[in-house]
């Protein structure tokens, strides 16, 4: 019995990770898109800018360089949920602050660790 309990476990977690990869990623895939539109805060006067980056682009955003890489969208909903590759850096030493993806609808999910600055992705430029 506990021979044929720990084959059906086994092959319970073979099957799981498929199923579950099946579920997470949209029937037909991502879109990379153009580029992105990028929103950045200045936490100390509550200032905000939004800056438009084509993909390999960068633009300043109070003070820090930010790279767009890469910014992808569902296929089936070019309005859905966007994820964007961002290096953010200080211009004048060149020190990397952030650099990996950020998801528009859960920007604290992967964010920016800055004592003065925050800057997060809105969505992906289709046009």
């Amino acid at each position: 019995m506990k021979r044929l309990f720990s084959g059906l476990l086994i092959g319970a977690l073979a099957i799981a990770p498929a199923w579950a990869q099946e579920d997470a990623v949209p029937a037909s895939g991502a879109v990379s898109a153009a580029g992105a539109v990028v929103r950045g805060l200045d936490k100390v006067n509550g200032h905000t800018a939004d800056a438009e980056i084509q993909t390999g682009g960068s633009a300043e955003l109070f003070g820090l360089l930010v790279t767009l890489s890469d910014c992808r969208y569902p296929a089936d909903n070019p309005t859905g949920d966007a994820y964007a590759f961002l290096t953010i850096r200080e211009p004048d030493t060149g020190t990397v602050q952030f650099e990996g993806w950020m998801i528009a609808s859960s920007p604290a999910l992967s964010a920016l660790d800055h004592s003065r600055y925050d800057v997060w992705v809105l969505r992906c430029s289709i046009s």
